[in-house]
């Protein structure tokens, strides 16, 4: 017995005509966020139910034309192809009609079952334009054209029974050319009817029509097809011989003319329509000189939140699995009859451990993708490209790269998952792979450790040199891949359409961070867990595999301890060629605050043991312990969010705001003093500040390791730690050997 395979519904559109804001709409919380395959763009599919029927709803990319000139296009049109959907939602900005019409033309061409969704049909109204529906309908070729607001749900209805009405006719409209385009188009549309293979994967005349257009990417895929190829390029020799320019030129001025007879017979500018309040809010956010102090206060907000207000509850997540999740844990072991042994620490150092490596950053990740949301959906982030992309192509990227690289400082794995704002893939690798040198705050409790103990004073000022200094490698990076990686790609001019500012969709930010933060749960979960697994056995190991003393060596003579003690030669050019400082940094692969956890628990062994071991919390106080503290940490919370305001303030020379304390509590010291002292007697000012250079510069930690695998791939990542490592070796070691030529010390 055959199961009847779903509609699917493919949603088409520009960016920010709101196509995301419609598919949620529709299909709610039935919905799967992915990757298209082989591809970093973010793949949308969920479920709706119309009239009783479950509808496939598919999202794809969004995409200015078919042209196929970014990763976006290239996907969105293969799609198209390749899975010919029962029916196209078409979704055009009603405000900004003629330049929304393009990308339908091409689907005309295409022919694809289409509907056209004029969305934002209010803002349109509030500009002053009416549609005249059915004109715009026939002048179209009698598609079906509806007018919804996807924002308050209004003209969903209409939308779903078009869609149900809809079927896989292709439309009866034919967009023609000049009669020497026309001949050629119908000549190669006979060569590739003939190869029948060709002609049922690809509509013939929309296929001759690309290959007028000198279509790269479709040129390459015929490369097993010479003779198509020798026929398309002499054609296209001969159009621009007898029309005296290049054929795409003449191919789009024709669709643009038919754009302008379109909407000059369905659109009605009032009289009245004047200068809208997106326009003039425009002439201050896009100054040319105001624009970029108000882009970088705005950043400076966001870097705040993803940093500072997120603090109080991953220190409440971190403390819930370090307290009482892994004390329930214990109990159960000891109940179990397996406590006290490896088993135990198995389960706490490994298995605990790396699931909440994971799950502290859920607080950050969800306050960083409501963030990023509003600002995408208010319209500004698009004017945050505008503003920033004369910067950032010094470096040969986009003005958006600089958002995923002021999150970095504080933390890499929501910068690089920022990414997914770019388009285009070869700047979202790019990004991410310089996003790495921006000095995340793991890093900070090491700089203050090494700072404070050797240079005092002058600690903040070694701080802010080593954030320069990331600044400067991350430019530099962008400097060489420039050069020597894309030296034939120059920073693509990106046509953007700025979409008026309006009131953001909560619903449609909630349900995206949702499905983000599970994708980043389940994809970077697996990873992590195994890794520190791998740390804890190697831990727990005598480099001699002495089984018998598995879990009972000391850290020297672990296997842990005998491979550190391998690797730290390579440091000694850098001034720190010991086992603890190679056996830190490994572990600060972990996770770089790791570092100094580590450095204690080598370099400080005569600890005093507690006088007396206070009797674990019950069960039932350990549940109030973990409901108070989150009373406090959401206190906290709002405490560092009321706190943005006198931190911006203060950034003004003079200016001293007092900090909010909602609830009265001084801030903690971490009691290094041991550990001061130890670090003076096997480090030097010199070879301090080397081994901090290296600390920033070096393979991000397991985490942002495991975000950039998901997003770009298993070469780049690798790539990536092996360019880190060199850089931060080199510049190291060039900072202690040139201290000692220079006499600074050694």
């Amino acid at each position: 017995m055959s199961t009847a395979q779903p509609r699917v519904i493919a949603l088409a559109g520009n960016p920010n005509v709101g196509k995301s804001t419609l598919f949620n709409a529709l299909t709610g919380g039935r919905q799967h966020v992915g990757n298209w395959p082989g591809k970093t763009v973010e793949k949308k599919e969920g479920w709706a139910t119309l009239d009783g029927q479950d509808v496939l709803i598919v999202d794809l990319p969004g995409a200015y034309s078919l042209a196929a000139y970014s990763v976006e296009e290239i996907v969105a049109r293969d799609y198209l192809l390749r899975s010919r959907p029962n029916a196209v939602v078409a979704v055009a900005d009603a405000a900004n009609l003629e330049r929304n019409l393009y990308l339908v033309c091409q689907l005309i061409e295409l022919g694809a079952p289409l509907i056209l969704a004029l969305n934002m049909s209010d803002m349109a109204r509030g500009r002053g334009l009416k549609i005249d529906v059915p004109a715009l309908s026939e002048a179209l070729g009698g598609i079906p054209v509806v007018e919804v607001i996807g924002t308050r749900s209004v003209g969903l209805d209409a939308l779903r029974a078009a869609i149900l009405r809809r079927d896989s006719t292709p439309p009866p409209l034919r967009l023609t050319y000049d009669p020497p385009v026309e001949a050629e188009i119908a000549a190669l549309g006979r060569l590739i009817e003939d190869d029948a293979e060709l002609a049922r994967t690809i509509p013939p005349r929309w296929l001759a029509i690309r290959l007028l257009e000198n279509d790269p990417h479709l040129a390459e895929q015929l490369d097993s097809r010479p003779v198509l190829r020798q026929a398309a390029q002499e054609a296209v020799a001969r159009l621009t011989e007898a029309l005296g320019d290049d054929p795409e030129i003449v191919l789009t001025d024709r669709r643009y003319s038919f754009i302008e007879g379109v909407v000059s017979g369905a659109l009605v500018r009032s009289a009245g329509s004047t200068e809208t309040a997106s326009d003039r809010a425009d002439h201050i956010i896009t100054h040319r000189f105001w624009g970029l102090p108000i882009f970088l206060l705005l950043m400076w907000l966001v870097f705040q939140i993803t940093a500072n207000v997120s603090a109080p509850l991953i220190d409440w997540v971190d403390g819930v699995i370090a307290g009482p999740v892994t004390r329930w844990a214990e109990a159960l072991l000891a109940a179990a009859g397996l406590g006290g042994g490896w088993l135990e620490s198995l389960l706490v150092d490994g298995v605990i451990a790396g699931v909440g490596g994971v799950l502290v950053f859920v607080p950050l990740l969800v306050l960083l993708y409501i963030t990023l949301g509003l600002l995408e959906d208010t319209g500004y982030m698009a004017r945050a490209a505008f503003i920033m992309d004369r910067v950032m192509r010094l470096v040969g990227l986009h003005g958006k790269s600089f958002l995923p690289l002021l999150i970095g400082f504080g933390c890499t794995v929501p910068a690089i998952y920022a990414t997914r704002t770019l388009e285009n893939e070869r700047d979202r690798k790019l990004t991410g792979f310089i996003s790495t040198f921006m000095s995340c705050g793991a890093r900070l409790p090491v700089y203050v450790l090494f700072a404070g103990v050797f240079f005092g004073a002058q600690s903040g000022s070694v701080i802010f040199a080593l954030y320069l200094l990331g600044i400067a490698t991350a430019i530099g990076t962008g400097l060489v891949f420039k050069r020597f990686v894309y030296p034939s790609q120059e920073p693509r001019s990106f046509v953007m359409e700025l979409p008026p500012y309006r009131l953001p969709n909560l619903s449609t930010i909630l349900a995206q961070t949702r499905e983000r933060t599970r994708g980043f749960i389940r994809n970077a979960t697996t990873i992590i867990l195994v890794s520190s697994v791998v740390v804890w056995l190697l831990g727990a190991l005598p480099a001699n595999l002495d089984l018998s003393r598995f879990d009972a060596v000391e850290p020297q003579e672990s296997l842990f301890g005998s491979i550190s003690g391998a690797i730290a030669p390579v440091f000694a050019p850098a001034g720190f060629g010991n086992w603890q400082a190679a056996g830190s940094l490994i572990t600060g692969f972990v996770a770089k605050e790791v570092v100094v956890s580590t450095m204690s628990q080598i370099y400080t062994t005569d600890t005093p043991a507690e006088a007396a071991e206070a009797a674990p919390p019950s069960l039932l106080e350990d549940a109030g312990e973990i409901v108070t503290s989150l009373g406090a940490a959401l206190a906290l919370t709002a405490q560092e969010l009321v706190n943005i305001v006198p931190r911006t303030v203060n950034l003004i020379p003079g200016a001293a705001m007092p900090e909010a304390n909602f609830l009265g509590i001084a801030p903690e010291e971490e009691d290094t003093a041991a550990l001061g002292l130890a670090l003076t007697g096997a480090f030097t000012p010199l070879s301090a500040l080397a081994f901090m250079v290296f600390v920033l510069l070096y393979t991000p930690c397991m985490t942002a390791t495991a975000a950039m695998r998901h997003e770009f791939g298993g070469r780049w990542t690798i790539l990536q730690m092996s360019y880190a490592a060199l850089v931060a070796w080199g510049a190291a070691a060039l900072i202690f050997q040139g201290g000692v030529l220079l006499g600074v010390g050694g």
